[in-house]
């Protein structure tokens, strides 16, 4: 795969877990990056260092909440204005809540579809325009295996990430012929901060240890029995950034250990 020198990337939720670790390797590739996401301010800006030390490039961060459209439009502008161009976006911010359908908290659902699902439409839509504009461009959109099926007690989540998969076929009919593509990778479970927190959530939900959580329904899904790596996830994006990725749009790829094979 070429290089990424000299591209400008996007990469959203990215101050810990997957994110951070794509921001890592898109930056890697030569790619200058722009960090967004929640945390303490002095271990964003180690990270945001790091990135920089190790790789040469310009690595900057945006706090812009993925609640509000407002601030997702200026995460853009912004990375646009500092890099002149946007080549790549990743869009990766989630936030989970596992529940019974009926005790389900509203705030909850609004706040998941909020994060998970129209976050991404309002970055789309502020980057479409620019990469249209330069003829080239990948939007790559960090669903899940649940974008392709369900578990219980995750309504909310579910929900999103299969908008999310609509969301991104979509936007892949419209953008196909201005040289800008629009996937979705669908990671099984990966030991993020995210998934160590549903682990408990899971635990209490259904009266299991956090062990048996761990074996019996975590890890069950897949049939490796192991969690995604992170490096995993990169080489997928690394790929779909690439000019070698040019003819894969609007697909929803897998990358679950065999999860959704069955």
């Amino acid at each position: 795969m070429r290089s990424l020198k000299g591209h400008a990337a996007v990469v959203t939720g990215s101050t810990s877990g997957i994110g951070l670790a794509l921001a890592d390797a898109l930056a890697g590739a030569g790619a200058n990056v722009v960090l967004n996401g929640l945390g303490d301010l002095t271990a964003i800006e180690a990270a945001r260092a790091g990135i920089e030390a190790r790789h040469g490039v310009q690595a900057l961060y945006h706090g812009a909440d993925m609640r509000n459209p407002a601030e997702i439009a200026d995460l853009i502008a912004s990375a646009h204005q500092a890099f002149g161009r946007l080549d790549i976006l990743v869009n990766n911010a989630g936030v989970q809540h596992v529940s019974p359908i009926e005790d389900f908290p509203i705030d909850q659902w609004d706040k998941i579809i909020a994060i998970n699902l129209t976050s991404a439409f309002h970055a789309i839509r502020a980057a479409v325009p620019l990469m249209k504009a330069q003829g080239r461009g990948r939007i790559i959109t960090i669903a899940s295996a649940h974008a392709l099926v369900a578990s219980p007690f995750k309504a909310a989540y579910v929900a999103a990430k299969h908008g999310v998969l609509g969301l991104t076929k979509s936007v892949a009919l419209e953008v196909a012929t201005f040289g800008v593509t629009c996937n979705a990778i669908c990671p099984g479970y990966v030991k993020t901060p995210l998934v160590e927190g549903q682990i408990a959530d899971q635990a209490k939900a259904r009266g299991m240890t956090e062990d048996q959580v761990m074996r019996d329904v975590i890890l069950a899904a897949q049939p490796t029995k192991r969690f995604v790596e992170y490096n995993e996830l990169a080489g997928l994006a690394l790929y779909l950034a690439s000019d070698a990725g040019a003819s894969v749009n609007g697909a929803a790829l897998p990358i679950d250990g065999g999860w959704t094979a069955a």
